[in-house]
């Protein structure tokens, strides 16, 4: 995991020609409170489908890029990861769905719970079906689950300190096979309604 994805450096990559850092950043925290809404009023029995993460996904950045709400059509790298090719990515989403989606209806103990929300969010980011906004689409996709299993919300990390670090580590942890730091950055901050 790269821990400098939430900004676009370059003015030509956003629709508003922004190009300090500061406000590119704000202007998509605003996108991503804009999605958390999206998300937050949505009936707890919805089906996740491909469409619904796209929708997720335009309403986060519709505002600033031209790619929101759509496939990544480009290969990337992700600090030690290297994503699928964009050719494999609907076939690897429409997977993924298929096994999240059976994965929450049969998520009965706190345990198979847990693994779930990894699963929701640790498999989306390694698929990396967008250009940017990856792990902030992932981790309210991962609420969106959490919600639906009658849990309330999960922050796993602040902006601002070490918990963000905690949190990247968690992810590259993960890279390697290794699920225990997020395991357990997810099961302290669980919590029933």
């Amino acid at each position: 995991m790269n821990d400098n994805t939430s900004w676009t450096p370059f003015p030509d990559d956003n629709l508003l020609g922004l190009t300090d850092k500061n406000l590119l950043n704000e202007f998509e925290a605003k996108g991503i409170v804009k999605a958390e809404l999206y998300v937050f009023a949505l009936d707890t029995e919805v089906e996740i489908s491909t469409t619904l993460i796209l929708d997720i996904h335009k309403t986060a950045f519709e505002e600033l890029y031209d790619w929101a709400g759509k496939w990544r059509n480009v290969n990337v790298v992700v600090g030690q990861l290297t994503p699928p090719e964009p050719a494999q990515i609907i076939h690897l989403m429409y997977q993924f769905i298929d096994n999240l989606n059976f994965k929450i209806s049969v998520s009965k103990t706190k345990n198979e719970i847990v693994d779930t929300l990894i699963y929701a969010h640790y498999e989306f980011v390694k698929i990396h079906p967008f250009n940017n906004g990856n792990g902030r689409i992932g981790r309210l996709l991962m609420n969106l689950v959490t919600m639906k299993l009658g849990y309330k919300p999960l922050e796993l990390y602040k902006r601002e300190g070490e918990s963000r670090k905690t949190y990247i580590q968690s992810m590259q942890e993960a890279d390697k096979g290794n699920f225990e730091l997020l395991d357990s950055l997810i099961r302290q901050e669980l919590e029933t309604f």
